[in-house]
């Protein structure tokens, strides 16, 4: 696990112009192939909030891009903006996905983050989520992960549910794959405990970290109203009992949206 030095080294990586040379590359993809529609913006508030979301589209999940581009929209490059994601996403290094934000998913970084004051986004749910099949696209699903809650009662920052529907269209997820990933010992081997089974084009019925096309499928995206903690809970709040809350709200949301979806891909 990082520790605090660790954490701020990270947290300074972040380059604000880099981020403002980035976007215009994110939004082409996410305005133009994904037709995306990012609702409730007004509900960020301002200093530290954790953004908590579902998560969706395999190997290409989209989330972060969508929510990245309307954020940066509305608040422009200099308001710190991070997500905490999965140590296999930052093989790439802290010189590529450090500058434009991300932080290993960790209890130190998430503090740092939410503590300097910044918008930070998690996926509770994980590979687990991302990878969930496709008829399951509008089942909120963490996997039993409680920890976000935690985090933000440690740093005394608000959650802010947030809700994607679109994204796992992208491919036809048949399957998260878990007896594979056991058989390869992807759990020992890179933290995976998934080898999802998808189909997908150009390669069909495959792996899903097979670099299949995403069908341009679109996205919406929906931001809900900020749930602060112990004004909601009390001063002593049961963790169960507020990720029961946050994944209701959540659910009736990506319901709403998916009453509202015409067709699959099209939207």
């Amino acid at each position: 696990m990082a520790g605090p030095a660790d954490s701020v080294s990270w947290l300074a990586l972040r380059d604000a112009a880099y981020v403002d040379r980035l976007m215009p590359l994110l939004r082409l993809a996410v305005k133009y192939y994904f037709r995306s529609d990012v609702q409730g913006l007004q509900h960020i508030p301002p200093g530290g909030s954790l953004l908590v979301s579902n998560h969706s589209g395999g190997m290409v999940p989209m989330d972060v891009p969508v929510v990245a581009v309307a954020f940066h929209d509305r608040f422009g490059g200099r308001r710190p903006f991070y997500v905490l994601a999965h140590d296999g996403l930052l093989l790439a290094g802290r010189s590529v996905l450090g500058r434009a934000g991300f932080l290993p998913a960790n209890r130190d970084n998430a503090l740092a983050a939410l503590r300097s004051g910044a918008t930070t986004m998690v996926f509770p749910g994980g590979d687990h989520d991302v990878f969930r099949p496709t008829r399951d696209a509008a089942r909120i699903d963490f996997a039993g992960h409680t920890g976000y809650v935690r985090i933000a009662l440690e740093a005394g920052v608000p959650i802010v549910p947030v809700v994607s529907i679109g994204g796992q269209e992208e491919f036809l997820i048949l399957s998260r794959g878990e007896w594979l990933a056991r058989l390869l010992r992807l759990d020992t081997l890179l933290r995976l405990k998934v080898c999802p089974i998808v189909v997908g084009f150009p390669f069909g019925l495959s792996s899903g970290f097979a670099p299949n096309l995403p069908m341009p499928s679109k996205i919406v995206t929906r931001i809900l109203e900020p749930i602060h903690l112990e004004r909601e809970f009390g001063p002593d709040p049961v963790i169960d009992e507020v990720d029961h809350e946050v994944r209701t709200r959540m659910q009736r949301a990506l319901d709403d949206l998916a009453a509202h979806r015409g067709f699959p891909v099209i939207g």
